[in-house]
C-alpha cells in the first residue's frame, strides 16, 4: 500500500461490510499544509474557522474550501476552552440547561438527563462519572461519593465499564456543591465525558508485581499527559481554584515537548487546542495474558512487555478498536484493535501523543458518527496510518513482540496482594451498589480505612486488608448478599449491561432493568437442554446499539433495536478477542426462549472438546444456526432408563416446590436436578 502524509490528496473510505465508500474528512489542518503564513500548529480561534476544512476534493492554489462541520465543533470553537455558555447556564433558575451548555458539561464528566418513565413533562436531573486511572478509589474519595450518593443521587452508585463511577439524579442547583465535594475529596470528573481522553484503564488488581505495578503507573501517566491544561474545570465548579498533584516530570516534558510538530503553540491546551478531539477516545494498558480490561475495544491497547527476569523492557500498542454504531448503517461497525508496533518504555508517552495528535488532525469533525478513530484506520490502512503517526514520534516503530493467549481475568474473590496483605473482588450485578449492599461496603471500607478498585466488568475490590481482618469482613458483606464468586451463578459473573431505561437519553430498550430476568430464562434454558450449572456463556444487554457493555464482544449480545426488542449478536469469545456479528434482528424479549433453546441445545449436542459458545457459533456458521432456529419443535426426549415419576401425588409436589423457592427454581428444575444426581450417581458406581 502506498504511504501518504495526512496532508496529501483525499481517500475514499471503504468501510465495512458490505462494501460503502465515504468521502473521507481530514480533519483540522495546519497553517503550513494549506500554504499559509500561520504557525503550523497555532491555536485555532473563532476568526479561523475556516481553516477547518474538508479535502476529499483537492482545493485550487491559493483557496480555502470551508466545509461543513458538526455543531459540536461550532459549540466547541465558540466556548472559550469549554467554559461558555455552561458557566452561565448553571446560574439560571431553569431545571435544564441549553443546547450549547448540554454538550459543554460532558467535557465536565456530566449529562443532562430525564426520567422517560414520567409522563407529561420533563423532570431534569444530570448524571456524574468520576475520572479514576486504573480504577483507583482513594478511602476518602469513596465515602464522598457514597454520601453524595444519599444527600443528592438517587441513593446508589453505578460501577461502569471503565472503572468509574456514575452518580445519577444531581439537580442543577446542586450540581456545583456535589462538583466540588468531590475535588475536594481529591477526585475529578474532568474528562469523563467528551471529545478527549476519557478513563484511562488498567487491570484492578493491587497485585505487587513489577508489571502490575508498571501497567498501572503507565496508565495514570497516560491520563496525566492527556488531561486538559487550560483550567476550565476548576473555573466553572471551584471558582478557578485548582487542586492538582504534582505530576511526574516525564508527562510535563513529553506534553510540552514539540520537537515534531504536535503542540499547538502558546495555547492553554497544547495538545487538545480549541476544538479537542473529533469523539471520545478511549485507551487501556494491561500485562500479558490479563485482559480484564477488554484490551482490543480501545482506540489504543498498551500491553507491557519484560524481559526474562519480569522487569518492563517497552509496550506493544494496538490501536483502531471500538464499539458504537449506528442501526441500519451498515458502514458504521465495531471494530476490534489492531497491531501497530512495539516501543520502548521511555517512549511510551510520546508513542500515545502521536496517535493522539494524528487522529486529531485527521479524524472526521463533520458527521460525528464516523468520527472515531477506528474510521480513519478502516480509511487509511494500519500502513498508512503507522506512517502518519511515526511523523509526529519521530521514530519508526519496531515490530509488535509475540504475545501469550488472552485469558479473562475477574479478580474476583480472596486474593494475596504480595505484600503480606489481602484483596477481596467482589460482584456486583450491573455495577449497581444500593441498599443493603451499599450499607455494608460502607461500614468495612470506612471501620477498616480501605481503598478501593474499581473494574472494567463493574465489580469492585477492597484492598489492603490484613489476615485478621478477613473473617468479620467476609460476615458484614455475606449478610448484604455480597458473596465469594463460587456462590455466584457462572452466567452472573460475566455478564453486564448498561443503565439504559429510566435515565439514558438514547435507550431504545431496557438493559439493566431487563437483565436480572434474561439472565434467570437463560439458566431456566441451560437446564432444559441439559447443560450444567458451571457453564457458562458471556452475556452482555445494551439498550441501543452505542455498545457502553461491550455486547460486540460478548458471546451473546442483546443490542436493543426496538421497545421490547432486541438484536441477537453471537460470536465472542469468553477471552475478548474475537467480534461478534449480527445474528437476529427484531427479536421479541417474550420470545427469546425460542432462539436460545436451538442454539444452546446444539452447542451442548455438537461442540468439540471444550469449545466456548462463541466458538460453536463461529464454527457451524450463522446460516447453519438460522436453519437449526427456523426448524426447531423442542429438544430431542431421550428413552429414560429409569421409571421415575417427578412427583408421585400432591403433597411431594408442595414439598419439592417449598425447597425449589428457597434457591428461585421452579419444584420442576430442582426434580430435575435430584434426579439427574441419582442418574450421575448410578452411573459412577457402575464405572468403579
Amino acid at each position: 500500500m502506498t504511504t501518504t502524509t495526512p496532508f496529501g490528496a483525499a481517500n475514499t473510505a471503504v468501510l465495512g461490510e458490505p462494501k460503502a465508500q465515504i468521502a473521507r474528512y481530514q480533519g483540522l489542518r495546519s497553517a503550513n499544509s494549506l500554504g499559509l503564513t500561520r504557525s503550523r500548529h497555532a491555536p485555532i480561534s473563532s476568526a479561523s474557522s475556516s481553516l477547518i476544512r474538508a479535502v476529499a476534493t483537492p482545493a485550487k492554489p491559493e483557496t480555502v474550501t470551508e466545509t461543513k462541520r458538526s455543531k459540536v465543533e461550532i459549540f466547541k470553537e465558540q466556548s472559550n476552552y469549554i467554559r461558555y455558555p455552561l458557566n452561565e447556564e448553571i446560574l439560571t433558575d431553569a431545571p435544564n440547561i441549553n443546547e450549547a451548555a448540554t454538550q459543554l458539561i460532558k467535557f465536565h464528566g456530566s449529562y443532562q438527563q430525564y426520567n422517560r418513565d414520567e409522563r407529561g413533562g420533563r423532570s431534569y436531573s444530570f448524571m456524574l462519572r468520576t475520572k479514576n486511572p486504573c480504577g483507583k478509589v482513594s478511602n476518602q474519595l469513596y465515602l464522598t461519593m457514597d454520601d453524595l450518593a444519599d444527600q443528592f443521587g438517587i441513593g446508589t452508585l453505578r460501577l461502569t465499564t471503565r472503572q468509574t463511577f456514575q452518580l445519577h439524579g444531581v439537580l442543577k442547583k446542586d450540581l456545583k456543591t456535589v462538583m466540588s465535594s468531590i475535588i475536594n475529596s481529591m477526585g475529578s470528573t474532568l474528562g469523563a465525558c467528551g471529545d478527549l481522553n476519557r478513563n484511562v484503564l488498567a487491570p484492578p488488581a493491587p497485585i505487587q508485581r513489577k508489571d502490575y505495578l508498571f501497567a498501572q503507573q503507565t496508565a495514570e501517566n497516560i491520563a496525566a499527559l492527556l488531561t486538559p491544561q487550560s483550567g476550565f474545570y476548576y473555573d466553572v465548579w471551584v471558582d478557578g481554584e485548582k487542586f492538582l498533584t504534582a505530576e511526574p516530570p516525564e508527562v510535563t516534558k513529553a506534553r510540552n515537548d514539540n520537537s515534531h510538530g504536535t503542540n499547538f503553540t502558546d495555547s492553554p491546551e497544547p495538545i487538545y487546542g480549541t476544538q479537542f478531539l473529533p469523539r471520545k477516545f478511549k485507551i487501556a494498558v494491561t500485562v500479558p495474558t490479563d485482559n480484564s480490561v477488554d484490551i482490543l475495544t480501545n482506540d489504543i491497547g498498551v500491553v507491557v512487555v519484560t524481559n526474562d527476569e519480569g522487569e518492563p523492557q517497552g509496550f506493544n500498542l494496538y490501536v483502531g478498536g471500538g464499539m458504537g454504531r449506528t442501526h441500519r448503517l451498515e458502514t458504521t461497525f465495531p471494530r476490534l484493535a489492531e497491531p501497530l508496533g512495539y516501543v520502548p518504555k521511555e517512549d511510551i508517552l510520546y508513542a500515545i501523543k502521536a496517535i493522539v495528535v494524528t487522529q486529531r488532525e485527521n479524524g472526521r469533525r463533520d458527521d460525528r458518527k464516523y468520527s472515531r478513530m477506528k474510521y480513519l484506520i478502516s480509511s487509511w490502512g494500519i500502513e498508512k496510518f503507522r506512517s502518519v503517526v511515526e511523523q509526529y514520534y519521530g521514530k519508526k516503530f519496531e515490530q509488535f513482540r509475540e504475545l501469550p493467549e488472552w485469558e479473562f481475568k475477574s479478580h474476583l474473590g480472596w486474593n494475596k496482594q504480595g505484600d503480606g496483605s489481602y484483596y477481596c473482588g467482589l460482584h456486583v450485578d450491573n455495577g449497581r451498589i444500593g441498599g443493603v449492599m451499599k450499607k455494608a461496603l460502607r461500614e468495612v471500607i470506612e471501620k477498616y480505612n480501605l481503598s478501593i478498585r474499581l473494574t472494567p466488568n463493574q465489580n469492585i475490590i477492597l484492598c489492603d486488608i490484613r489476615t485478621a481482618w478477613k473473617r468479620p469482613i467476609t460476615t458484614i458483606l455475606a449478610k448484604a448478599g455480597l458473596l465469594h464468586p463460587r456462590f455466584v451463578d457462572p452466567l452472573n459473573l460475566t455478564a453486564m449491561a448498561c443503565p439504559a431505561f429510566p435515565l439514558c437519553p438514547l435507550a431504545i430498550t431496557e438493559a439493566e432493568r431487563g437483565i436480572p430476568d434474561i439472565l434467570k430464562r437463560v439458566r431456566a434454558v441451560f437446564e432444559k437442554v441439559g447443560l450444567k450449572y458451571n457453564e457458562s456463556v458471556v452475556i452482555r444487554v445494551t439498550g441501543c446499539p452505542n455498545g457502553c457493555a461491550r455486547p460486540y464482544m460478548a458471546e451473546l449480545g442483546l443490542v436493543g433495536d426496538g421497545p421490547n426488542s432486541y438484536q441477537i449478536w453471537l460470536g465472542g469469545t469468553p477471552n475478548q478477542t474475537s467480534i461478534a456479528r449480527s445474528f437476529m434482528n427484531k427479536v421479541k424479549v417474550q420470545d427469546l426462549e425460542k432462539v436460545l433453546e436451538p442454539l444452546f441445545y446444539y452447542w451442548r449436542r455438537k461442540r468439540q472438546s471444550k469449545e466456548s459458545f462463541g466458538g460453536y457459533t463461529n464454527r457451524v456458521g450463522f446460516e447453519k444456526l438460522q436453519e437449526l432456529v427456523d426448524k426447531w419443535e423442542g429438544p430431542e426426549v431421550a428413552p429414560c432408563r429409569y421409571n421415575l415419576k417427578l412427583f408421585a401425588d400432591k403433597k411431594t409436589y408442595e414439598a419439592v416446590d417449598e425447597l425449589a423457592k428457597l434457591q428461585d427454581k421452579t419444584a420442576h428444575q430442582l426434580a430435575m436436578e435430584v434426579v439427574r444426581n441419582f442418574v450421575g450417581s448410578q452411573q459412577n458406581g457402575k464405572s468403579e
